[in-house]
């Protein structure tokens, strides 16, 4: 799921307050190395299966472990995993976990842990239902190796069982990876860098994450999610601030040490303040803007009238629009892919150049004759501001526009009904969007999924870019997926930028990631 959203608030008189009412220094639990930290939200759901919430990504990134994890440049390598082997004919997977792995409650992870994990998973997530319709068994072997036997190749094994994407396949032990998969887990037990602290925890306020001693890292240097996970600090105490203002406020008095999104006009002031840094990425670190668009509701379920959409967007000036200075953004951007990414392609995208007259004349020629297009908009967001540039060109190009405004657990509700809605703003993690497999309105094609796109020939080639060879093969399936896509108009896309973070110069050894990652991380 999309990322949380956030609004772009107003000036606050100060943040002296904050410490005096003890919202950011609580007396309770104070460590002597705890990072105080602000995240996109606050942690809500706290099962890594259930949600795609990024959130709770982050959550479970740091509470679990997997077997393997996707490092910098895209590759995955071993985590839990102390290695694999795979048969001549490719149909029998071994994986052998590292020896010294234990979970919070001191118990060992073992095979039996890994099986009941994956059963649990599988049938959670797409990649995972993937993979279990090609399995045909899952063996335990001995206490730390299983082995995965097949009814056919399924080559993206690894990118599969080290994927970013939640839900992520992490491990849990076997009495709780037991828990029916329409109920929610209720002891939060992993064997990653970091244990939860249920005791400490209030909703609202803060939560608090503890070095776990039991730890073993691996020994390579820390790359991404990968490589060796070493804890530097004693804790993490996850702090909920909603307005981003009153967060920076606290990160320049030194009440806060990392602030995961900081807003766009902020940016100057942090820049000039004394002992702060902004943290900007690229790439697959980048975040990718999007209009969904609701293909069973008028007047969008007539393919003409969305591809008409193409030639009213212009990505540069919806950026600029938002405020995101050229330092924090990509160039224009063709692919549903992501650009400066594996598979980055200009497919199908000739036409997809801001052109309002085209567009009006286009429109004249289609099935539409009025009809309202609503339009739920985010209050006070950047997503906000990405669909009011929008609607000024839909205006002008002959649509008439139904602006309605709410907050995003509202349009979270609303987008979930087959009617009464046409189209929204929303942007996601580009690790999300990288692939036909993982982004969000291509792997949902022809499935149950708000805004119930459908195209036969995209699920078709989704399945053979998972049984593909080859990265050459994969990069040619995904170019014609997107030349498919480009004709079925899912979602068009409104930028690709940077959100920076923001932290203290006390802090050291921060990973260049759009996911915030605080292992490694010291402060001095």
């Amino acid at each position: 799921m999309p990322i949380a959203e956030f609004g772009r608030r107003g000036l606050l008189a100060g943040g002296g307050a904050l410490a005096a009412s003890g919202i950011i220094r609580p007396p309770e639990a104070r460590a002597e190395r705890q990072l105080n930290l602000v995240l996109e939200s606050e942690v809500v759901i706290l099962d890594p299966y259930v949600t795609t919430a990024a959130i709770t990504r982050t959550f479970g990134f740091h509470v679990f472990d997997t077997l393997f994890a996707m490092d910098g440049q895209g590759r995955i390598q071993p985590q839990m995993a102390e290695g694999h082997t795979v048969s001549a004919d490719r149909l029998t997977w071994g994986i052998t976990l590292r020896p010294g792995l234990t979970f919070h409650d001191g118990q060992p992870v073992t095979a039996v842990d890994v099986v009941a994990s994956l059963e649990r998973w599988m049938p959670r997530d797409a990649l995972g239902r993937m993979l279990l319709d090609a399995r045909e068994s899952l063996i335990i072997k001995d206490a730390r190796s299983i082995e995965l036997r097949l009814k056919r190749p399924f080559p993206l094994m690894l990118e599969v069982l080290g994927k970013p994407n939640a839900p992520v396949p992490v491990i849990l032990p076997e009495r709780i990876a037991r828990t029916p998969g329409d109920q929610r887990i209720t002891e939060i037990i992993g064997s990653g860098p970091f244990r939860f602290r249920p005791d400490l925890w209030r909703p609202g306020n803060a939560m608090v994450l503890e070095k776990f001693a039991g730890y073993v890292p691996r020994a390579e240097a820390p790359d991404f999610l990968s490589g060796g996970k070493r804890v530097q600090v004693d804790s993490l105490m996850l702090r909920v601030l909603p307005d981003q203002a009153t967060a920076a406020t606290a990160l320049i008095a030194g009440e806060i040490d990392y602030q995961q999104y900081v807003p766009f006009d902020w940016i100057p002031r942090l820049e000039r303040a004394r002992d702060v840094r902004l943290l900007s990425l690229g790439g697959l670190h980048q975040f990718q803007g999007n209009f969904r668009l609701n293909h069973s509701f008028p007047p969008f379920d007539d393919p003409a009238v969305r591809r008409v959409l193409w030639k009213l967007v212009d990505q540069s000036t919806v950026l600029q629009a938002i405020g995101i200075p050229e330092r924090f953004r990509a160039p224009q951007c063709p692919s549903f892919w992501m650009c400066d990414a594996p598979y980055s392609t200009d497919a199908g995208a000739e036409g997809a150049r801001l052109a309002v007259e085209a567009a009006k004349a286009e429109l004249a020629r289609t099935s539409y004759r009025g009809q309202p297009v609503v339009f739920l908009q985010v209050s006070g967001s950047i997503s906000q501001t990405a669909a009011q540039v929008l609607v000024q060109n839909m205006k002008q190009a002959g649509f008439t526009v139904d602006e309605q405004v709410m907050d995003w657990g509202t349009v979270l509700a609303r987008r979930g009904r087959r009617e009464g809605w046409s189209i929204f703003s929303v942007y996601s993690n580009g690790v999300d969007m990288l692939t036909p497999l993982t982004h969000f309105y291509i792997a949902s094609t022809c499935a149950d999924y708000p805004g119930w796109s459908c195209d036969d020939r995209i699920p078709r080639l989704t399945r053979a870019f998972a049984d593909a060879e080859s990265q050459e093969d994969r990069k040619r399936i995904a170019a014609e997926i997107q030349g498919i896509a480009y004709e079925l108009v899912p979602n068009v896309m409104w930028g690709q930028f940077t959100i920076p973070a923001a932290y203290r110069t006390s802090l050291r050894g921060l990973m260049q990631s759009s996911f915030p990652i605080f292992w490694n991380v010291e402060k001095t």
